[in-house]
């Protein structure tokens, strides 16, 4: 019998989104010492948490929904609480030892086995607040993203200047909001084979047929709202293909995507929560 894992699901606002990936994950390990949770250490020299973190978030945004699970000592975790109670409650007792603005939402136990969170996870939600720009011309740049054949973002990989065509990355793109209230941007961008950012797609510079070209958009502030996955039914099925096709199968079939962990509810093998 193996260690049992737990996922949990926690936001990210305020002041400590300016606080990098790594360093969360620093944070992470010493409020679960600080709370006592038996996690399994891994063998050798250099005994290292087993902790695994979902998606990287870049530094400077807002999170809904971040996850990580953790591997806990079996024989430790037996008496193990992580369901609401007067004393026991695992949540509440992680949300009094971590800094202001990281704030565990729900805690589940994770079966065992199948794809790890930056494997699982194909596309993401994310609020972005538009600066320096009205609706009327967010529209039109939403429009001319939708409308164009490809998208082609020069990256940075192992060293060397790469252009990726990302338009299959982007799902939906929905404006709204008021003169008063400032604009506000939903998009629903692919994770797979690489993530799309917010800022790669805001600052893409497009052609018009009529030769002028759409300028690039800034953020004033941006939050990924929700992650997805597919249902597990529907990786099952999938299970029987090339990773090709079946990477091109996650990224544009959005009526089958759920939340790894819902905010009151259990983990995606258990409850679904459509998009």
């Amino acid at each position: 019998v193996g260690n049992p894992k737990i996922l949990v699901r926690f936001s990210k606002a305020g002041k400590v989104r300016f606080t990098s990936h790594r360093d969360v994950a620093r944070i992470w390990e010493r409020a679960l010492r600080r709370v006592a949770l038996p996690v399994a250490y891994s063998e050798g020299f250099s005994p290292r948490p087993k902790i695994s973190y979902g998606l990287a978030l870049p530094t400077g945004y807002e999170s809904a929904g971040e996850y990580l699970d953790v591997e806990l000592d079996r024989e430790k975790a037996e008496s193990l609480q992580l369901r609401d109670g007067p004393e026991g409650d695992l949540r509440e007792r992680l949300n009094q030892v971590l800094p202001e603005g990281i704030r565990v939402q729900a805690i589940a136990p994770l079966e065992r086995g199948g794809e790890s969170l930056q494997q699982a996870v194909i596309a993401c939600t994310w609020a972005i607040e538009v600066d320096g720009a009205d609706s009327a011309e967010v529209e039109v740049w939403a429009s001319g993203i939708l409308d164009a054949e490809e998208i082609l973002v020069e990256r940075e990989r192992k060293g060397k200047k790469v252009t990726d065509d990302v338009r299959p990355l982007v799902h939906s793109l929905d404006v709204s909001g008021s003169p008063g209230d400032g604009v506000q941007l939903t998009a629903v961008l692919g994770t797979q084979p690489r993530a799309l950012r917010p800022t790669e797609l805001l600052e893409a510079r497009l052609e018009g047929t009529s030769g002028s070209t759409h300028p690039p958009l800034s953020a004033r502030s941006v939050c990924r709202m929700k992650q997805w996955m597919l249902r597990e039914s529907q990786e099952s099925q999938e299970s029987q293909e090339s990773q090709e096709s079946r990477n091109q199968t996650k990224i544009t079939q959005g009526d089958a995507r759920v939340e790894p962990l819902s905010v009151d509810a259990g983990p995606a093998a258990l409850v679904e929560t459509r998009a």
